[in-house]
């Protein structure tokens, strides 16, 4: 069976080319195939001319030309695959994730307004693609709470205990074995529980902190229960604490080498895909790349 190929998005800026050579460091990692891509965006007086013409030469295209001139001597023959399309990048980007293992670009690229944190194009990817997407951002990122965490290769997962999802975990093993990093697992629980007792109320449940930390890391431990055996060399270690999960996230994302969480699944009553608040908040302001995992196909 034949693996699928680690896709980079390229566009020739700055944060297209930092998500290139981080693509083809898990091409490596993976023994699989870098295909790169770089959609050229034509306008809407343009595009029946673009379909006229046939998918531009990949051989005439500026953008990969810098790339070849990037990646030179640093690829092993017969080198990465270069692909040239016409298109909206939001729309085409996500499209590529059925035939890829992997989705990988920089979290803003050319267009777009200079003080966004996160493009519509990563955006769009990580919330539509069939495959996991990593978005890489800008280095230099800081957040205002850093996490306790041990120096050396890391890999975070959320853990979100109500509801784990199995895909997520799996990469997230997968991604840390092939790093010979350890797992650092966050599983953040809201504290204090509070509940409505009236119309703008709120009133603090008293149920005891320690029971459910407790709680929380027997179902942690639970969980990653049958991954750990799966890959036995990873050091799994849950990171229970109370708080936004979000927020959790972000802090451990300092020096961490990925940080990978969920999408959601589609529900009956909300059909489109949705990322979620976390794995948004997460994109926005994480100071390591993040990998987002779409959920498994329900089983029938």
């Amino acid at each position: 069976m034949s693996i699928l190929p680690v896709i980079a998005a390229v566009d020739g800026s700055d944060d297209s080319l930092r998500a290139l050579d981080w693509a083809l460091d898990a091409a490596r990692r993976r023994k699989a195939p870098l295909r790169v891509v770089h959609v050229r965006q034509y306008t809407a007086w343009t595009r029946f001319e673009a379909l006229a013409a046939g998918p531009p030469d990949p051989d005439d295209d500026p953008v990969l030309d810098q790339v070849r001139t990037h990646l030179h001597g640093r690829t092993d023959p017969p080198g990465p695959e270069y692909l040239a399309l016409e298109g909206v990048p939001s729309a085409v980007l996500p499209e590529l994730g059925s035939s890829a293992g992997l989705l990988v670009l920089g979290s803003r690229g050319r267009g777009g307004f200079a003080g966004l944190l996160l493009g519509s194009n990563g955006m769009a990817a990580a919330r539509d693609a069939e495959c996991p997407v990593v978005v890489v951002p800008r280095p230099g990122r800081e957040v205002l709470e850093e996490a306790p965490a041990e120096p050396g290769p890391r890999v975070v997962v959320g853990l979100h205990v109500d509801g784990p999802d199995e895909a997520t975990l799996a990469f997230a093993f997968t991604e840390a074995e092939l790093r010979g990093a350890r797992l650092q697992v966050v599983a953040a629980y809201p504290w204090p529980l509070q509940t409505w007792a009236a119309p703008g109320d709120l009133v603090a449940l008293m149920i005891d902190q320690d029971a459910v930390e407790s709680e929380t890391r027997t179902l942690a431990e639970g969980f990653l229960a049958p991954h750990r055996a799966r890959h036995p060399d990873v050091r799994a270690e849950p990171y229970v604490t109370p708080g936004d999960a979000a927020g959790r996230l972000v802090a451990a994302s300092q020096d961490a080498d990925l940080v990978v969480v969920g999408r959601h699944r589609r529900r009956l009553l909300a059909p489109a895909r949705m990322m979620g608040s976390v794995t948004q908040a997460v994109l926005l302001h994480a100071a390591s790349p993040v990998a987002v995992v779409p959920p498994a196909p329900p089983e029938e």
